[in-house]
């Protein structure tokens, strides 16, 4: 039994054969609109589908490509599930007329890449699943049309990089995942269009790179998972440049390089008040090798001591020169002075 079907079922809704197609394909359900197309093994959207349909389940079946057109006089749509169904493409136009869907969950599947239209029909999707999937770069014009979207899902791909204006056009989003992907560097400009972004997750990703201000529009930004990355080292304006009310950052599990620098960063990191590190106990040291797996709370306090001892070494052999060069000084000038001396002793014993 599906997920689907127990919620109809815990809600009273009794499945009945409105139409030819659902009696003997698909599932509809008494006064509700909703279509239980689940594992059908179906390779196509089926034809004649209510058209006061609402919410439709076409997950876990062996579609392989969308093509243009295949929801036509589905006006009525408000949810549809295509999840695990094997999907490969995505063909232009393919979810022509669905002007009211809200949620598109398009899931564990095998997708590539999205076409420029992808969401030239979706102004009032608010939700978009494509995690798990095999997406390699977002091209912006793909997502621009998706003014309404609040959450975006694009974990477990493998995207690499986010070009400038990716996210052009989605300024209601709120929540956008990225995680397990190919990231290496968070650039300026990536997320500076989405002024309502609260949770920006890039965990367990490749990234071993910040720039100083890509962070910087995200004036209500709440949560920051940058956990499983490979950073040894960050900027404090950086984070800094977070001005909200309050941001999470979660920061463990990176390759941090322990040393005075980096205590210096998590110390006026840990000193402002509208940042919270949620994680600093678990933020453990890879390098140098005498401090491997050591926790940086633990530690912090010792990483400035042989900078400190080493300072005070040469400030104190630099003290010593000055002292040694002023006694040396002082010894020439006596030495003078007694020499002049001597030599005015010399000439009044002569004149006399």
């Amino acid at each position: 039994m599906t997920l689907l079907l127990l919620i109809y079922l815990l809600a009273g809704i009794s499945p009945v054969g409105s139409s030819r197609l659902c009696s003997y394909i698909c599932q509809c359900y008494e006064h509700s609109d909703l279509v239980d197309c689940r594992a059908r093994k179906l390779t196509s959207v089926p034809h004649g589908l209510p058209h006061g349909t609402w919410l439709l389940d076409l997950g876990g079946n062996v579609l392989i490509e969308l093509r243009s057109r295949a929801f036509a006089g589905l006006w009525s749509m408000r949810i549809l599930v295509l999840s695990e169904s094997h999907i490969q493409q995505i063909h232009t136009q393919a979810f022509h007329s669905l002007s009211f869907l809200e949620k598109l969950d398009l899931s564990r599947n095998h997708i590539a890449a999205l076409p420029a239209d992808f969401s030239e029909s979706l102004s009032s999707l608010r939700e978009l699943r494509l995690d798990h999937n095999a997406l390699q770069q977002l091209e912006p014009s793909s997502l621009q049309s998706l003014e309404s979207l609040e959450k975006l899902d694009l974990s477990q791909n493998h995207i690499r990089a986010l070009r400038p204006g990716a996210f052009r056009g989605l300024s209601r989003l709120r929540h956008l995942y990225l995680q397990s992907n190919g990231l290496g560097t968070v650039r300026e400009g990536t997320f500076s269009m989405l002024p309502g972004l609260e949770f920006l997750l890039l965990s367990h990703n490749n990234i071993s790179r910040i720039e100083t201000d890509a962070f910087k529009s995200l004036h209500g930004l709440a949560l920051l998972g940058l956990e499983g990355n490979r950073l040894q080292l960050v900027k404090f304006k950086t984070f800094l440049n977070l001005q909200t009310s309050g941001t999470h950052l979660q920061l463990a599990g990176n390759p941090w390089s322990c040393d005075c620098d980096l205590h210096r960063v998590f110390s006026k990191i840990l000193s402002v008040r509208h940042l919270h590190v949620d994680d600093y106990r678990n933020v453990t040291c890879h390098e140098p090798w005498q401090l491997a797996g050591a926790s940086l709370a633990g530690v912090d306090s010792q990483l400035c001591v042989a900078e400190t001892a080493t300072v005070l070494i040469i400030t104190g052999a630099v003290l010593m020169t000055v002292i040694g060069a002023l006694v040396t000084a002082e010894r020439k000038r006596k030495h003078k002075k007694a020499k002049g001396w001597r030599e005015a002793d010399a000439q009044d014993l002569q004149e006399r």
